[in-house]
């Protein structure tokens, strides 16, 4: 999980460019960037989460710096947030996901792959959830580790599953993957978005094996379709 201030970040920016260090995605080995996954358009989603019942006992930062304005908000089947996105590279060490790479790297993630390994941030889009306090429960909430999310930035839609855990006032993490797929900058360090990110969670999913993006895909086109004719 990432833990930090703007003031820290543009410091180790600037440390990196100093050094002629380049990004972590700078190697032109990141995939693609796709349009869609599924047969769900992001605008027939964003349609469906224009306005915000709020379901959490109050609101989340985005970082630690900044005031509390960010709601869980309910729906028929979801719920869902509007944030920025730190990114997470948590999990198997990788040659994107280290100490070197990341200064708040931690080889674990809250929930394991089906071999009991964690799971692997530069290769599984992953979407991390506040830890449960008095703000909000996510578990209570029927959001389970393996749980389909539908992420959307840029008129773009990346299907992920829960995770990972993160600090209990802030909202807005997924992994380096789920950034790459958004062409989000997905270096831990210096990357992420600022704002405009849609997280939108299907309640009692689960994703089998939670390792499987294929299986997340599907389960999400068809949540996706049942969350259009429910809301």
């Amino acid at each position: 999980m990432r833990i930090r201030t703007l003031a820290l970040a543009a410091a180790s920016g600037a440390a990196l460019l100093a050094a002629g260090v380049l990004p972590a995605n700078a190697s032109g080995t990141a995939r693609p960037a796709s349009i869609r996954e599924g047969s769900v358009s992001a605008s027939d989603l964003l349609a469906k989460v224009t306005s915000c019942q709020q379901v959490s006992n109050g609101k989340y930062r985005t970082d630690d710096e900044t005031s509390a304005t960010i709601p869980v908000c309910g729906k028929n089947g979801a719920v869902f947030w509007k944030a920025d996105m730190d990114i997470d590279c948590d999990g198997q060490r990788t040659s994107k996901c280290n100490e070197n790479t990341d200064p708040w790297y931690q080889d674990d993630t809250a929930f394991h792959q089906s071999n009991g390994k964690p799971l692997r941030a530069d290769s599984l889009p992953y979407v991390v959830v506040p830890s449960s306090s008095s703000i909000w429960n996510y578990s209570a909430a029927g959001i389970k580790g393996g749980g389909v999310v539908a992420v959307i930035y840029n008129n773009k839609v990346e299907y992920a599953v829960v995770g990972d855990t993160g600090p209990t006032k802030i909202i807005g993490e997924a992994s380096y993957a789920t950034a790459q797929a958004l062409g989000i900058d997905s270096n831990p360090e210096t990357g992420g978005a600022d704002s405009g990110v849609t997280y939108i969670l299907f309640k009692n999913s689960q994703v089998s094996p939670i390792e499987s993006h294929s299986a997340a895909v599907s389960l999400g086109d068809q949540l996706a379709k049942k969350f259009l004719q429910n809301n």
